[in-house]
């Protein structure tokens, strides 16, 4: 098999067809979820370093759901790649809810550190009724039984320990993030200003000849 002539190959067929089509339309879903969200996040926040700083939840939320999958003894089929999809909406709208509050207070005069911290404490409550409401009705397909359970069970699997992980790590890794972000602003503004600045000796006319 290894060792074919020029010219021949042997063609996917079966499960493994059906297989190698899913990881290419998953792999196209994602790429147009991401940019999808980074449109509508340039639209809201237009800032390119505070969209970072809310993406990087997603990560933490796609490990939670490996590790799950794993412990589980589940494949990643059709099912599993369906709650990762989910699971990709509802964390990036937890980050969206922290990162738009420190905006929102910074704004109106608060410092950084405070507004991270009353982020943290006021939006920790909407996060966790999010969590716990797609928690709890997705642990009745992880023990159901019958028509299609063993399809749905993966999909609950990843949904519920992505969204367990992503909860529990973005609550303290998105407001680190965002203030590395903020630092690399600050850092970066003055050096852009100089590049994009009219200095006196450009203003003077250059004779040609």
């Amino acid at each position: 098999m290894q060792n074919l002539p020029d010219g021949v190959r042997v063609p996917s067929s079966g499960d493994a067809e059906m297989m190698d089509e899913m990881f290419s339309q998953f792999g196209f879903a994602m790429a147009s979820g991401v940019a999808m969200v980074l449109l509508v996040l340039v639209l809201l926040f237009k800032d390119f370093l505070q969209l970072l700083t809310i993406l990087t939840a997603l990560p933490l939320s796609i490990g939670g759901a490996a590790v799950g999958l794993l412990a589980y003894g589940a494949a990643l089929d059709m099912s599993s790649v369906i709650g990762i999809l989910m699971l990709m909406g509802i964390v990036t709208k937890n980050s969206i809810l922290l990162v738009d509050f420190v905006i929102e207070k910074r704004q109106q005069g608060m410092i950084r550190h405070q507004a991270l911290i009353q982020s943290g404490s006021e939006r920790v409550r909407p996060i966790l009724m999010t969590t716990i409401a797609m928690v709890a009705g997705m642990i009745p397909a992880v023990f159901a039984s019958g028509a299609g359970a063993a399809f749905r069970a993966p999909m609950a699997i990843a949904v519920i320990c992505g969204l367990i992980a992503s909860t529990l790590l973005s609550l303290v890794f998105v407001p680190v993030v965002y203030s590395l972000m903020d630092d690399l602003r600050e850092w970066l503004a003055p050096k852009l200003a100089k590049l994009t600045s009219v200095t006196p000796e450009d203003r003077i006319p250059r004779r040609e000849g």
